[in-house]
């Protein structure tokens, strides 16, 4: 099974980062910058640890279009129980 990789680097001011690469290569996750190399490692084993279990917290929607989308189900719910009502 193909797996991504971590790739550490000490950039120009000294300090370390690592990136999150997927299979093909390409960067899913960008560290912050760390002061120690072991800082940054102690990072990759927490983003290897937490990322496997994580659950998604999508915040795309604001409440105002939550309310619209919930509004508009409603709406069509009870089109269609007065259809209902006016075949019977």
């Amino acid at each position: 099974m193909a797996t991504g990789r971590f790739v550490l680097d000490r950039g120009r001011t000294g300090k370390f980062r690592f990136n999150l690469l997927s299979t093909n290569g390409r960067i899913v996750a960008t560290s912050e910058a760390y002061e120690t190399k072991r800082a940054a490692l102690a990072g990759i084993a927490a983003v290897q640890k937490l990322a496997a279990g994580a659950r998604i917290e999508d915040r795309t929607e604001s409440a105002a279009g939550a309310s619209s989308k919930t509004a508009a189900v409603t709406r069509t719910a009870s089109k269609k129980r007065a259809a209902k009502k006016t075949a019977s």
